[in-house]
């Protein structure tokens, strides 16, 4: 399992939906496959204003990883190595939705930088038992494109496997942990 994911509990991997899988590598390959459906039913949604809503985000989640996990689309009801207590789920994303909606049409700051926390805070949260980091990347991008602005291309790397640009990523996220989000900046435009 590469650094940076989140172990499933047995009652989370009893709910895989496909049973011919057996293999990490085959797990891999049915999840890029219902994520690029996911990102079809998204790019319709693009211009969608209701993007920073729970139903919206839950519903995302579902549509990338429905026909993979039983439980895909619902919030985690576990407590992980990361994120908040799986009981204040709910309500930490009801926050971050609302700080988010509120910093944009108030435009705070430079829309990079609002997206990016936005993208961070959500994969701190770690709202759903799998797959947090992708749904994060597509619903962060969702959200650039629907203010206007062009999509992150996170570090120009593949970030689903072991390597340089994954570590990165994961350096960045733990950066701005510690409320330092210039790494962060840097790399979701491929600078960092």
């Amino acid at each position: 399992m590469p650094a940076g994911t989140t172990p499933l509990d047995p009652d989370e991997s009893a709910g895989l939906l496909p049973g011919h899988i057996a293999t990490r590598e085959q797990l891999d390959e049915w999840e890029a496959e219902n994520i690029l459906e996911g990102q079809r039913w998204a790019a319709g949604a693009a211009r969608r204003s209701d993007i920073l809503d729970d139903i919206f985000l839950r519903e995302l989640h579902r549509r990338m990883f429905g026909r993979t996990w039983k439980w895909a689309g619902a919030y985690r009801s576990t407590d992980k190595n990361i994120g908040v207590a799986s009981a204040r789920v709910a309500e930490e994303v009801r926050q971050l939705l609302e700080n988010s909606r509120a910093q944009l049409a108030g435009k705070v700051a430079p829309i990079d930088e609002i997206v990016a926390r936005f993208h961070h805070r959500l994969v701190w949260i770690h709202p759903f038992p799998n797959g947090n980091g992708r749904h994060a990347r597509l619903l962060t991008d969702l959200l650039l494109a629907a203010n206007g602005a062009e999509p992150f291309t996170w570090g120009r790397g593949d970030l689903e496997h072991a390597g340089e640009a994954r570590e990165r990523y994961l350096a960045a996220l733990r950066a701005a942990d510690a409320r330092d989000f210039a790494p962060l900046l840097a790399f979701v435009r491929g600078t960092g």
